[in-house]
């Protein structure tokens, strides 16, 4: 396949284009980070998708952090919602028309009671978050280019996500840095969150390749959950990474790293991509996690 992502230099655009060059397709990167257009720059976005002919556009690009989304929650918005409407726009008057994968966020559900899980792709959006509000926005704007033009649009749902090269703004590769920091300077202290929280936790090298079967045969209009189906605490993360290290570290709970609002546990049904695409996540948390620690100590 011809493909072009968005938001190519981040975490998951990166690792999706080392999937796509094994699989053979020939990729473009868009990206701010190399020179590529902001994603809020209508006409030059414009301007480089329609200048592409490709088979599958995955809209990667981004504001993912929730705490920034809280500080800057108008940026957020221009960020997911007006991007992603301008990648539709492009992608409507490009050669070929070529499909468009909108990766939003599990996010979207928020507020989830236990009763309503596994969260079906069904389950009501109750955002409680501005980035889980934007991502809504932009998951109602892909939608509309499917039932109003008749767009060849699919919606993403990914739950969490980790894996090497993550920012250390998120949670495992935060709790990863610290140990690694820890184990530099000998210090014992490992800085966390709410431990008891709990979410449904994947590799980033299973998500792209869901990413890459959804292309291939998904549902034109369809929404799917990319995600395991299974729930691990927080704490099962933090305690997996601390079992890696020699080093004698402690756990201690840190008040500027508990979010604002948080689901106290979320699991996805990951049913329906399955039985389109046949995918299935490969690779364990415990394979993922000293992945991430590894990824931690050499980066300094």
């Amino acid at each position: 396949m011809r493909a072009l992502v968005t938001g190519a230099s981040g975490f998951v655009g990166r690792t999706l284009l080392d999937h796509l060059a094994t699989e053979g397709d020939v990729v473009t990167g868009l990206s701010r980070a190399t020179g590529g257009p902001e994603i809020t720059d209508r006409g030059a976005v414009h301007a480089a998708i329609t200048g592409c002919e490709v088979d599958v556009i995955y809209h990667l690009a981004a504001q993912s952090h929730v705490p920034t989304a809280w500080s800057n929650p108008i940026d957020t918005l221009r960020i997911n919602v007006e991007g992603t409407q301008n990648v539709l726009d492009a992608a409507a008057d490009a050669p070929g028309k070529p499909r468009v994968l909108v990766v939003t966020s599990a996010e979207v559900y928020g507020s989830v009671t236990p009763d309503e899980l596994p969260i079906h792709e069904d389950a009501p959006l109750r955002p409680n978050n501005p980035y889980a509000a934007s991502k809504v926005a932009a998951d109602a704007v892909a939608q509309q280019a499917w039932l109003g033009r008749g767009q060849d649009v699919i919606r993403l749902r990914a739950f969490n996500h980790l894996g090497p090269g993550q920012s250390s703004n998120f949670v495992c590769s935060g709790i990863a840095h610290r140990i690694a920091s820890a184990e530099r300077a000998g210090t014992r202290q490992i800085d966390v969150g709410n431990l008891n929280v709990r979410r449904d936790f994947s590799d980033v090298r299973d998500i792209v390749a869901a990413y890459r079967l959804v292309a291939e045969s998904g549902q034109s209009g369809q929404v799917y959950n990319v995600c395991s189906g299974n729930d691990r605490s927080i704490g099962d993360v933090a305690n997996g990474l601390l079992a890696l290290s020699d080093a004698d570290l402690k756990l201690v709970p840190h008040p500027d790293l508990v979010r604002e609002v948080d689901t106290p546990v979320v699991r996805g049904d990951n049913s329906r991509i399955a039985a389109d695409t046949g995918w299935q996540p490969q690779i364990s948390l415990s394979t993922t996690l000293a992945d991430v620690l590894a990824d931690a100590r050499a980066t300094r």
